[in-house]
């Protein structure tokens, strides 16, 4: 068995500060969200994906990955937001497996409601707590993370 590589003392308290420091903010955001629009961060993020993309539509497929999350979860999502007609489903006539989640006019019109907020929101809690410094280290260290976990 291998040997366990415990945390330092300065590696304990830059875990502990992402972590608590990720989890409010979550928490933070899903409310401000829940506030102003009724949806979740999660929600707020598949219209934000579903806006940028072009035709306003995504692969079902694609748009788990871009999240970073399953299947299953996307699918409990979009039904969600299907039900508040804020998307819809559409299925390629190219393969019945190939469905797509496609932003409507009342989920943009949402998205444009909610955006603002959560951009000050973003902002308040996160962006103008930091220095630029700090903001570029964030930002390179957490993209290297991501990319290890994604094995690129």
């Amino acid at each position: 068995m291998g040997h366990t590589r415990w945390l330092t003392g300065e590696e304990t308290r830059a875990w502990m500060a992402f972590f608590s420091a990720a989890a409010l903010l979550n928490r933070r955001l899903d409310q401000q969200l829940k506030d102003d629009a009724d949806l979740t961060h999660v929600q707020y993020e598949i219209l934000s994906r579903l806006s940028g993309a072009a035709g306003q539509e995504l692969r079902m497929t694609e748009l788990a990955e871009s999240i970073y999350t399953s299947q299953s979860g996307v699918t409990y999502q979009i039904t969600q937001l299907e039900k508040a007609g804020l998307v819809r489903r559409r299925i390629c006539p190219s393969g019945p497996r190939a469905v797509y989640a496609v932003l409507t006019d009342a989920g943009f019109a949402t998205l444009e409601r909610a955006a603002p907020g959560h951009v000050t929101a973003v902002r308040e809690l996160l962006i103008d707590v930091l220095t630029p410094e700090q903001l570029t280290a964030l930002a390179d260290g957490l993209g290297r993370a991501r990319d290890r976990m994604l094995g690129q």
